[in-house]
């Protein structure tokens, strides 16, 4: 269990890279920002093995890039530009060159602001998009960046809340040990499941092809076990993490808890959701109630047990990360 710190940002996400050729094994890392204020793109900190932080600067400028990962081989940084110019939004991928990141390219993303951008060890890239309400599919290489958009998933529906009244993609993610894409849409309140046809470069339903959430739900980011096939999903609307498990290629849903104290009755909404290394503690972030939870895991059922709540001394957490060793 993660006691002694938790690291984040309040605004969006870090992206972790371990760095050993400085004392103290510091662990270095990227945020992503909102640039209509003061912010001007991507920025790197790192973190000491004692717990203490030290900023890098501004390594890339950048239109609001919210959400950053790593290529497989930590070669490349792809950032969105969560941006709606003309129906569009922007990926951008980066060369990484020790504290600098150098541009390669961006392309367009299928749909207006994308919030959310993922890469498998074969270099697929899925992006999403929250106004837009469909993913993306790109691929990427070192030389040459980002291709141009391959194939698009439309969503259509609705849900029945005020932020439910049209599609909002809002992650999407490669399966474990599969070729299955899962999509998480908080506007339609539904999981949307698929697969890549290689081919035709398409996106295939798989047989099940969604799972309807709890009434307001609205699912936004999932974590799967790093042990079992369990999924667990953050509802971002109902302040709930759902336990989802997958039997014969049926996904269901097998309990739910709620990731707020019982007697807070302020408004919050759940942001981001991540899970220990040994599938021992999961933990969430809370805007509103400004928190991080943190749950046991039941090793033979998966379910979840509160432990505690832990300030963030800030306001709003959106995104949060564990360092490699997981000790902050």
């Amino acid at each position: 269990m993660i006691k002694k710190g938790i690291i984040l940002t309040f605004v969006l996400l870090l992206v972790l890279s371990c760095n050993t050729s400085k004392q103290e094994n510091e662990v270095s890392f990227y945020v992503g920002t909102y640039t209509d204020s003061l912010s001007k793109g991507i920025y790197k900190y790192s973190v000491s093995a004692s717990g203490k932080l030290s900023k890098i600067g501004l390594v890339a400028k950048a239109t609001n890039p919210s959400f950053l990962v790593k290529t497989k081989d930590r070669k490349l940084l792809l950032a969105v530009e969560e941006v709606n110019k003309d129906g569009a939004g922007f990926v951008s991928a980066f060369k990484i060159e020790k504290d600098s990141l150098l541009f390669i390219n961006k392309t367009k993303t299928g749909g207006a602001h994308p919030c959310f951008v993922t890469v498998n060890n074969e270099n697929q890239v899925l992006v999403d998009n929250y106004t837009g309400g469909n993913i993306g599919y790109l691929k990427v290489d070192t030389i040459n960046g980002l291709t141009n958009l391959l194939a698009l998933q439309q969503h259509v529906g609705k849900g029945t809340t005020n932020r439910q009244k049209a599609p909002h993609a809002h992650s999407v993610w490669f399966k474990q040990y599969t070729k299955e894409i899962i999509s998480l849409d908080l506007g339609t309140n539904e999981l949307w499941f698929s697969t890549l046809d290689s081919l035709k470069i398409n996106f295939v339903p798989l047989k099940q092809a969604k799972l309807k959430m709890t009434d307001g739900a609205g699912p936004r980011h999932l974590a799967f076990h790093p042990k079992n096939t369990n999924i667990y999903v953050l509802n971002e609307l109902n302040n709930t993490i759902s336990l989802l498990n997958e039997k014969e290629g049926v996904y269901s849903i097998l309990s739910s808890i709620s990731t707020l104290p019982e007697n807070f009755i302020n408004f919050s909404k759940a942001a981001d959701i991540h899970i220990s290394k040994d599938g021992q503690f999961l933990y969430a972030s809370n805007r509103g109630h400004n928190s991080i939870v943190t749950f046991k895991v039941n090793a033979v059922n998966g379910t979840l047990e509160l432990i505690d709540f832990t300030s963030v001394k800030g306001e709003s957490p959106r995104n949060f990360n564990l360092t490699p060793d997981n000790r902050f």
